[in-house]
């Protein structure tokens, strides 16, 4: 068994689920329910708090887990990360009252930082050669200024709306980008079988949320500019159509540039263009 340790509150938690379950994998019946056995897929799901997720896969007792790439940094642990899951992104910045005369790196010489992420803030600091104290708080850190028990926090970062409804700003480069990451223990090897099924099965999913099945029927002397249009990833499907003057062609293109691409297409000469949503994706 595989066991596979996933979020069971908070931002990345829905994303996560839906992922597995779209990758084929049973998710819990009820919202209590803390350990899910898939003898079908040879998997376990452990529901853990994003906090604790990359410590217990740091330590092995977990084979592999979701968590945020920020979490993991900060756990400190020897977890590795094994790939990049798509969803979950956020901006890690530091933040100030208006009216402080922080507004570059340099300034937090010597202030005091709130932040749920300490050892991340930590060793930031320190790689930047900034010397200040790293106060930790679990949640609420946008209250730390005002409390008087910091001068700035660390925080993650989306819409900038709560922060500025606490009077503070954001100010000097972020930190860093993250998103959700599929990890692995240490004592799990990156080609061990089980991996690359979970690995496999969940790059399916991205690549069926990402790209979209595009049919289109198109005169047989101009197939080389609508394939320069659509290239595919190996190489569109062309099959001959009843009229011989006609192909029909089949390729996979991105979700992103759907209309674009029709548009294209269509002062190539395609014509019945349709387009189609992807379920499931084996690349």
């Amino acid at each position: 068994m595989l066991r596979i340790a996933v979020p069971n509150k908070g931002m990345l938690s829905e994303p996560a689920w839906n992922m597995l379950s779209e990758a084929g994998y049973r998710l819990r019946s009820n919202p209590r329910q803390l350990v899910v056995q898939d003898p079908d897929n040879e998997v376990e799901l452990f529901y853990l708090r994003p906090l604790d997720i990359a410590v217990y896969v740091g330590r092995g007792t977990i084979d592999v887990g979701i968590t945020g790439h920020d979490l993991l940094l900060n756990s400190g642990t020897e977890a590795k990360e094994h790939m990049q899951l798509g969803f979950g992104a956020s901006t890690f910045r530091f933040a100030a009252p208006n009216e402080s005369d922080l507004n570059t790196l340099e300034d937090i010489q010597g202030k005091r930082v709130a932040t749920s992420f300490d050892k991340l803030v930590h060793d930031y600091l320190v790689e930047h050669g900034i010397e200040a104290e790293t106060i930790h708080l679990d949640g609420a850190v946008e209250s730390s200024v005002q409390l008087g028990v910091a001068d700035l926090i660390a925080d993650v970062v989306s819409t900038g709306t709560t922060l500025r409804n606490a009077g503070l700003r954001i100010f000097a480069d972020p930190i860093m980008h993250s998103e959700a990451v599929l990890i692995r223990s240490p004592r799990l090897e990156p080609n061990d079988d089980r991996l690359t099924v979970l690995s496999r099965r969940l790059q399916g999913v991205l690549t069926a949320q990402r790209y979209v099945l595009m049919d289109y029927d198109i005169p047989v002397n101009k197939v080389a500019a609508a394939v320069a249009v659509t290239p595919g990833f190996e190489s569109p499907t062309i099959s001959p159509l009843h009229d011989k003057q006609w192909n029909a062609v089949r390729v996979m293109v991105p979700k992103a540039k759907v209309n674009q691409l029709m548009d294209q297409l269509y002062e190539v000469g395609a014509r019945g263009i349709i387009v189609t949503a992807l379920q499931a994706s084996r690349i």
